[in-house]
């Protein structure tokens, strides 16, 4: 059921509610209990007496379960969970009465201390919360950008460092401490300047261990698939991982096998390359 449904349960339930009918209780044989229009609901097997509740003109149905005498003793209706229990059939959980004034008390304790942590009023709470995500939003987009500022000041001139591989142009490089993210931005920018070949990169931060590998379209069309060469040499930093010929990345745990790493990767490049 949609939250829109849902509501006009509640919405029905309570107007109901507020009319305070009485509820009748009352048994008779099966035949005459169908002739009054009682649902039968549950598609069960009735005896020949039925116990026939009447809510007003509102609900008259088959029922052995518990009632009030009048449904103004309930209160107020709220329903807090539905779900599926069978075909066609949907269980509502919800709460009425004292059960519900305690619900409300609760929600309003937590809204209170809610208000508290972040320095507002109740009925500005949501505003708070807005100005807090946009803020926060904000301060990551920064941080984004200082990361990869970062990257660019850790690779340095790292251009100096292409070879050449079988004639496909290769840039296998160790940069000092750049996350996976940095890894991939930095990947890109230095794919460009490259115009066609393989980057290979790795990084240690926290004592992780992050390998990023790219191949241009033309390099792969040679045989270059980025995905196989860095499984090939993620087990030389305690890792694994692996990809798409154009890009593959992987994780390890050893940051003192990263240079063996790294000087692998023209041997591995040379063998696809055959």
């Amino acid at each position: 059921m949609t939250a829109e449904e849902l509501q006009k349960v509640e919405d029905i339930v309570n107007e109901q509610i507020r009319k305070h009918l009485d509820v009748k209780v009352e048994n008779m044989p099966i035949e005459e209990a169908k002739k009054t229009g009682a649902a039968a609901l549950f598609g069960e097997k009735y005896g020949d007496i039925v116990r026939v509740v009447s809510m007003g003109d509102f609900s008259v149905e088959f029922c052995g379960g518990t009632h009030v005498a009048n449904t103004g003793a309930i209160s107020a209706f709220k329903i807090l969970s539905e779900t599926g229990v069978a075909a066609g059939v949907r269980r509502i959980e919800a709460l009425t009465a004292k059960g519900l004034s305690v619900y409300y008390k609760e929600l309003e304790e937590k809204l209170l201390k809610a208000s508290k942590l972040l320095k507002t009023n109740p009925d500005k709470l949501e505003e708070k919360i807005q100005h807090l995500q946009n803020e926060n939003k904000a301060l990551r987009s920064e941080v984004e950008s200082l990361k990869s500022k970062l990257a660019k000041d850790a690779a340095g001139d790292v251009m100096d460092q292409v070879t050449e591989v079988s004639g496909v142009k290769l840039l296998a490089a160790k940069i000092e401490d750049v996350d996976m993210n940095g890894l991939r931005e930095l990947g890109d920018q230095l794919k460009e300047k490259l115009g066609e070949g393989v980057v290979v990169l790795a990084s240690a931060m926290g004592g992780k261990v992050s390998l990023m590998a790219m191949a241009t379209e033309d390099a792969v069309k040679k045989g270059a698939h980025a995905g196989n060469l860095i499984k090939a040499v993620a087990s030389l930093v305690g890792g694994g991982g692996g990809g798409r010929p154009n890009m593959a990345q992987a994780g390890g745990k050893n940051p003192e096998g990263i240079d063996d790493a790294v000087a692998k990767v023209p041997e591995v490049l040379k063998e696809q390359l055959k």
